[in-house]
C-alpha cells in the first residue's frame, strides 16, 4: 500500500502550556503532503518531524481562532525564504484572505512563489480539493465562528497484477495496464484467459476525517462513515459537558461516540483543554465506548489502515 500517515504537529487548545503545542498535523499521502490548521509554534514542529515541509501542497484552515491559524504567515515566509516556487494553496474560511493579505503586504512581498487562496464554504459539505489520487472534502461543524472539518479520501484505484501469471502466460509488460482496468487475454492459439484470472482485489481506499472545534453533533456521524481514521476533538471530559456546550466544544465521550456510530477504526482524541495536565482521563472515557481510541501528542504519526 501507498502510504497514507497522519503527523501530529500540535492536539493543544487555545490556552499556551509547556506540554502541547497549538493545532496542526500533517497529512501524508500517496507521496504529496498537506497540513491541516497551522497554529503558533507550527514551524518548530515540522523541523522535528523531519519532513519536507517544502514539498507542502496546501494548508487547510478549519476556523479563524488563532490556536488554528496564528502560524500560517510564518510559515508562508520561511516558505519564501527555502527558495519556493510552486504555487502554495490556501483553503480556508473566506473572512481571512483579506487579513492573509495584508500580513503579506507587511511582510512577505518578496516571495517567489504564488499563494492561491480558496474561500471554504463552512456550511456545506462538498469536495474543495481534488486530484487525481485522492478528494478533500469539507464538514461543516458547530463551533463558535464558522468552522470546517476535512475529509481525506482516496480514490479506488486499480488492481493488482498477479506477476505469477503475467510470467507464465509470457503476457508482454505493455499489456499490463490493459489487464488491470479489466481487459482479458488472448493467447496465440486464441484461448481467453479472463481478467479476474490475471488480477487480485484492489486494495481498499482509506480515509480520515479531521473533526477540528465543534460541538457534538449527533449527525456528524453520516458524514465521516467507515473513516480509518477519525481525529476529533475532546477539550473535556464528561464531568465539564456544560463547559463543552457553552464554549462549542466537545466531550471525550461525545468524539467516542461519533466515532463508533461512524462506523470508525481507529479514533484519536485532542485538542486538549489546558487544565489537564494528564489526559488518561480522556482516554479512559473515550475507550469505554471506543476501544481503539489513542491519545494525540505531539510527534506522533498514525497510519491511515
Amino acid at each position: 500500500m501507498e502510504p497514507f500517515r497522519v503527523h501530529v504537529l500540535g492536539c493543544g487548545s487555545a490556552k499556551p502550556t509547556t506540554r502541547h503545542f497549538a493545532s496542526s498535523q500533517l497529512v501524508e499521502i500517496r507521496g504529496k503532503l498537506f497540513m491541516i490548521d497551522c497554529g503558533e509554534g507550527t514551524q518548530i514542529q515540522l523541523r522535528r518531524a523531519q519532513v519536507r515541509y517544502t514539498k507542502l501542497n496546501a494548508v487547510f484552515i478549519s476556523h479563524l481562532h488563532g490556536d488554528h491559524c496564528f502560524g500560517l504567515i510564518g510559515l508562508i515566509c520561511s516558505l519564501g525564504l527555502s527558495g519556493r516556487t510552486a504555487p502554495f494553496h490556501v483553503y480556508a474560511p473566506g473572512e481571512l484572505e483579506p487579513v492573509l493579505r495584508s500580513m503579506m503586504y507587511l511582510f512577505a512581498q518578496q516571495l517567489e512563489f504564488e499563494v492561491l487562496f480558496h474561500a471554504v464554504d463552512t456550511r456545506a459539505c462538498q469536495v474543495i480539493y481534488e486530484d487525481k489520487s485522492l478528494t478533500v472534502t469539507s464538514l461543516p461543524l458547530n463551533h463558535r465562528v464558522p468552522c470546517s472539518g476535512f475529509l481525506f479520501r482516496e480514490k479506488p484505484t486499480l488492481p493488482h497484477i498477479r506477476r505469477d501469471m503475467i510470467d507464465f502466460l509470457h503476457i508482454p509488460v505493455h499489456q499490463i495496464i490493459n489487464i488491470k482496468r479489466g481487459g482479458d487475454w488472448v493467447a496465440d492459439d486464441g484461448s481467453v484467459v479472463p481478467h479476474e484470472r490475471l488480477v487480485l482485489p484492489a486494495d481498499p481506499p482509506r480515509a480520515f476525517a479531521y473533526c477540528s472545534d465543534t460541538r457534538y453533533m449527533p449527525e456528524l456521524h453520516r458524514l465521516v462513515a467507515g473513516a480509518n481514521l477519525i481525529y476529533h476533538e475532546s477539550t473535556y471530559d464528561a464531568r465539564l459537558k456544560p463547559l463543552a456546550d457553552k464554549y462549542f466544544h466537545s466531550t471525550a465521550t461525545e468524539a467516542a461516540m461519533v466515532a463508533r456510530d461512524a462506523n470508525a477504526r481507529h479514533l484519536l482524541l485532542g485538542h486538549y483543554s489546558a487544565r489537564y495536565s494528564d489526559e488518561t482521563l480522556l482516554l479512559d472515557e473515550a475507550k469505554a465506548i471506543f476501544p481503539n481510541t489513542t491519545l494525540a501528542n505531539e510527534g506522533l504519526v498514525v497510519d491511515v489502515v
